[in-house]
């Protein structure tokens, strides 16, 4: 399919703590659009989205936003409202896996290895260790590790961070046990077919782990593609990486996130991300083009896909 003739409107930017990285996926996948010969309009999301969008009526919507309101089937649901084919998840996977609690009751159910823990307050996690050192404090609805903490083992005190009263991520926090090992990611697309897992990265952070300067900071981390882990367990993350997908409804382009503890050969899914990172250093990108997907091929996909999903949305003529 030309690209030529759809008018497509890029959401970017938005209201979430990951605005910035936004904004570098929605100027990466606009600048592609319009390479590939689209009529591209660049919308810095706000509460007036429904309100431009009305006066844009593109024929397609990319969804390039990250994080709270723009991946969580809010915005999808305005999309819905307004009958304009959108790029990515639905209404509900985008709301299903951005709720780390609820996915992983689901992922659980369809056999896919998720760690223990589970919800909290806020308050009780800042006051006192609900489960025993090492583990992992973080908001049950952000990404990009934002507001994560890493209890070590023989750690004195809980975060009492996650207490105090400039913490904006929710009274309820995800409490798991740290699992220790390699940083292992799995881009997967949602094919005709059934979904496709493209490989495994392993992610070597320079910062000490996978923060947000690691993911997205200059040199913050190196990527071995593919992973060097045995063949099974290479393996294994492709297939739960696709159950998940499946699992969660979602559709076109989705990246879970494991952790491999090769000392007690334990690989854990961490969380599926519907609307995954399209910056210059990005996984699922670099993952597509070892596929032998280019940047703009990933991006002419994903617009084709979402085109071809938009039975009930807004048609033009080709």
């Amino acid at each position: 399919m030309s690209l030529s003739h759809l008018h497509v409107a890029v959401l970017l930017g938005g209201l979430s703590s990951e605005r910035d990285v936004s904004l570098v996926s929605g100027k990466s996948c606009a600048d592609a659009l319009e390479r590939l010969g689209a009529k591209v309009t660049r919308v810095d999301a706000g509460r007036d989205l429904a309100h431009i969008l009305t006066a844009l009526m593109p024929d397609l919507v990319f969804n390039a936003l990250h994080g709270a309101w723009g991946e969580d089937g809010c915005v999808q649901g305005i999309l819905e409202t307004l009958q304009l084919p959108y790029t990515h998840s639905g209404v509900l996977p985008s709301a299903l896996a951005m709720d780390k609690s609820k996915a992983k009751a689901v992922l659980k159910a369809a056999g896919v290895t998720v760690p223990g823990g589970g919800l909290y307050s806020r308050h009780e996690v800042a006051r006192d260790h609900v489960i025993a050192p090492p583990y992992v404090v973080k908001p049950n609805a952000e990404g990009s590790s934002v507001g994560v903490y890493i209890i070590r083992e023989g750690a004195n005190r809980p975060p009492a961070e996650v207490g105090s009263d400039s913490w904006t991520f929710g009274e309820e926090v995800m409490v798991e046990p740290y699992v220790a090992g390699q940083e292992l990611a799995v881009a997967v697309l949602g094919e005709a077919g059934g979904p496709r897992a493209l490989t495994v990265t392993d992610i070597v952070s320079n910062t000490g782990w996978y923060d947000y300067e690691a993911k997205y900071g200059e040199n913050g981390s190196r990527h071995v593609l593919p992973a060097d882990i045995p063949s099974t367990v290479f393996e294994t993350a492709k297939r739960q990486a696709e159950l998940a997908h499946s699992a969660l409804g979602c559709q076109s382009l989705t990246r879970s996130d494991f952790r491999y503890d090769k000392i007690k050969d334990v690989l854990v899914l961490l969380e599926v991300n519907t609307q995954p990172g399209m910056t210059p250093t990005s996984l699922a990108p670099e993952q597509a083009a070892y596929a032998g997907m280019g940047f703009d091929d990933l991006v002419k996909w994903i617009v084709e896909d979402a085109y071809a999903r938009s039975g009930t949305g807004r048609k033009t003529t080709s």
